[in-house]
């Protein structure tokens, strides 16, 4: 009777031996150039039809878990590519990795097309929304290569604040409160001083995720959003390459394969022509010098693993002010230096994917003469992390862990500002684990918690996250919530609408010698999002989306009547809410979207001095990026073989404080006459940001057209910013009420040659 059952249990073992799973990963990519495919169908066909299956993510990977052992077809098909099949016997546990290379060709049907499409105007999954660089490239820009700075304007719930200063607020959060990366390196000031350029012209880019808010536990250390680019690799078949030429910027792009197949490189260089070509054109100073330069290296370690390398450095000078022939303006500079490092293995005994990067971020930003600036900040860090992601049958798990240290630096001087000096180092550690849940049908569900130790105090800041989208096919519905922290600050003078330099501090630490109330404290933010969109024909989408964010502990600079910008702490609470409508037409010969967005923004501030001047200590205000209303529209068609594009945008005015009046004072501590005695200035304002600046509206254009040159493309493009030459308020001096407008009509000329 015993050797009966222990048969059947060796029976019972053996059965379930010879069951055990095996596992299918690989990469794929394109054949003409190595780029990284994404959104693959990658599936196991049956004899009675599709087995498993999986869609390849950002680097192309894809990997399919728990197949049981027998024969199947391998079939990999993608829009504009030919479909690759393979026949395959995969074997009880066995860790099977295939990578594919697709050729283009034969093109799918619509329904496929319109199932795989991921990027587009009304195209916002709570909060979410992708950006292809051909969604970038619509935007006219005095360029022929589009940037990111052009396509983000166009955002209903972004603000930027004009043509000139490289600020951009979204939905009500401050540019610092902004996460930017790419390739997972930080860059804090991505944007150059003239607001159509970023660090990232379309042709380097391969997608950007922007998060609005409600982003997952895999970001951290900002309460805002998240722009999370992906820059392509270079191409490892040939050399390949572009030069443009315009008033406003010249460039120039090279990539090719260092070892065929195995290694490539991708360069860039830009440096801007403002100040000798775009000035002349408007007969007005523009005193702006800016540039980037960037690379990637890319290789094949092996089948399972890739690596890479980029480097990225900015600068940035100019003046946003015009000179009266009185007190020269302040010059304001900043510099960014960026590197990272990229290792991407997909292990063979286990269903996942591990990811380990290594960067370094630096940003210099001075005001003041060069040789002897008045004010300078300086905030770098280094930073490590490994992410990974299990593939299961119920559900993928992403987790991961990071340390970053970082280093800040500042000096404060100039007219009526005693010198202030600060250097502080700090740590933040994190760790985050967040399950996507396959519920069947048409509901995802994302729900992680994220935990971050910052170096003002030891205990843990809990982030518990919430992402659940239910699709229809036709009708979306997402929601999205999450708790944020952020210990590191960067303040401005917001009383100087043209002020955009920054010093980057921390929230006050816990101290021993006396209690502080605001120590320890981060600030934090809470965001809910519900959002619905529908696609009631292949050619027309339509969606709406409601935010809400509650901001605490938050540090703003201390408000004073003197004019001087200070690092002293004050804090504050407020709150953020709105929605954004979208609508998106795709036809056959015409492209078009318009969206609506409005907001609300209200700081409540404390401070002990406010009491002296309102009464009151504490205050309520509109922040200085308020912009209640935003209105963006934008056409493109192609017309007897030239592309033409145009985009419309109105803002609603943005607050402003206004000054009554002015008087001085002394300080006195012995026997003084008053009257041989200089005293310093001192403001009289209104209650802070109680004005509000004009409406802004502006039409672009541009038209372009492409002619074969020999081996090579030459694309020549005409276009206006500023259209009907509305003169559109940048700053008002409160002290003289002198106005300083955006740009005027300006029309540009530019050529590009592609090979």
């Amino acid at each position: 009777m015993r050797g009966t059952w222990f048969f059947v249990l060796l029976l019972a073992f053996a059965q379930s031996a010879l069951a055990q799973p095996a596992s299918l990963r690989g990469f794929v990519t394109d054949q003409t150039d190595g780029q990284a495919l994404e959104l693959v169908n990658v599936a196991l066909l049956g004899d009675a039809g599709a087995v498993k299956g999986g869609v390849t993510n950002r680097d192309g990977l894809y990997l399919i878990p728990a197949i049981d052992p027998g024969r199947y077809v391998l079939r990999a098909s993608f829009i504009g590519y030919q479909t690759f099949t393979d026949t395959l016997d995969l074997a009880p546990d066995e860790r099977r990795s295939i990578n594919i290379a697709l050729v283009p060709g034969m093109a799918l049907d619509e329904v496929l097309v319109e199932s795989e499409r991921t990027s587009g105007a009304a195209r916002i999954t709570a909060g979410q929304q992708t950006v292809r660089p051909r969604d970038i490239e619509l935007v006219p820009t005095p360029d022929l290569s589009g940037d990111l700075a052009s396509f983000l304007a166009t955002l209903p719930g972004v603000v930027a604040v004009g043509d000139r200063g490289g600020q951009l607020f979204i939905r009500g959060g401050e540019p610092s409160q902004n996460l930017v990366q790419i390739d997972g390196v930080m860059v804090y000031q991505p944007f150059h001083i003239l607001g159509f350029y970023s660090a990232f012209p379309s042709d380097l880019l391969s997608r950007t995720d922007i998060y609005a808010g409600g982003f997952g536990s895999k970001y951290g250390e900002r309460i805002s959003s998240v722009i999370d680019i992906t820059a392509r690799s270079g191409n490892n078949q040939r050399y390949a390459g572009a030069v443009t030429l315009s008033p406003f910027i010249s460039s120039a792009r090279l990539e090719g394969p260092i070892v065929k197949d195995r290694l490539s490189l991708m360069a860039s260089v830009r440096q801007s022509l403002v100040e000798d070509g775009a000035s002349q054109l408007v007969s007005q100073p523009l005193p702006f010098d800016f540039g980037d330069a960037f690379f990637k290296l890319s290789g094949v370690v092996s089948p399972s693993s890739r690596a890479s390398v980029l480097g990225l450095r900015t600068f940035d000078r100019g003046t946003l002010v015009e000179d009266t022939g009185g007190t020269p303006p302040e010059e304001v500079r900043w510099e960014n230096r960026a590197a990272g490092a990229r290792f991407l293995i997909l292990p063979r005994l286990f269903p996942l994917s591990a990811d380990l990067r290594a960067s370094y971020s630096y940003l210099a930003t001075e005001l003041g003469p060069r040789d002897e600036p008045g004010r300078r900040s300086v905030i770098d860090n280094g930073h490590v992390s490994i992410d990974g992601t299990f593939y299961g049958d119920k559900a993928d798990v992403d987790a991961g862990m990071a340390l970053r240290v970082l280093s800040l630096k500042s000096r404060l001087g100039g007219l009526y500002q005693n010198i202030e000096t600060r250097d502080e180092r700090l740590e933040h550690a994190s760790a985050y684990v967040e399950p996507e849940f396959k519920l069947g049908g048409a509901w995802r569900l994302r729900a992680g918690i994220r935990v971050q130790f910052f170096d003002v105090r030891f205990d843990p800041f809990l982030e518990p996250r919430l992402r659940i989208v239910w699709d229809g096919g036709t009708h979306q519905v997402s929601a999205a919530a999450g708790i944020y922290h952020q210990a590191v600050l960067g303040l401005n003078d917001r009383r100087d609408a043209a002020s955009v330099f920054t010093v980057w501090t921390s929230a006050p630490r816990p101290r021993t010698d006396l209690e502080d109330v605001r120590a320890g404290r981060a600030q934090r933010a809470a965001h809910a999002i519900l959002g619905y969109r529908a696609t009631p024909a292949s050619w027309l989408e339509l969606s709406v989306e409601g935010f809400y964010k509650r901001l605490s502990n938050l540090f703003i600079a201390e408000w004073t009547a003197f004019p001087r910008f200070t690092t002293q702490l004050q804090p504050a609470n407020g709150t953020s809410y709105g929605f954004d409508a979208r609508m998106e037409v795709r036809g056959r010969r015409v492209y078009g979207y318009v969206n609506y967005g409005f907001s609300s923004t209200e700081y409540e501030a404390e401070q002990a001095s406010l009491l002296l001047w309102y009464g009151q200590e504490m205050l309520n205000f509109n922040p200085p990026h308020d912009r209640r209303h935003q209105l963006n529209a934008l056409v493109s068609t192609t017309l007897w073989g030239f592309d033409v594009s145009a985009r419309w945008e109105f803002g609603s005015g943005l607050p402003f404080s206004r000054a009554i009046g002015f008087d001085g004072f002394t300080l006195v501590n012995d026997v003084t006459n008053i009257a041989e005695t200089p005293g310093s200035r001192r403001v009289i304002y209104e209650r802070p940001f109680n004005a509000r600046l004009p409406t802004y509206h502006r039409l672009d254009v541009s038209v372009e057209r492409s002619f074969p040159l020999g081996g090579a493309d030459l694309a020549v493009q005409g276009s206006v910013i500023n259209l009907y030459d509305r003169r559109n308020l940048f700053y008002l001096d409160v002290f003289t009420l002198r106005r300083v407008d955006q740009l005027p009509l300006v029309p540009s000329f530019g050529v590009k040659i592609s090979f």
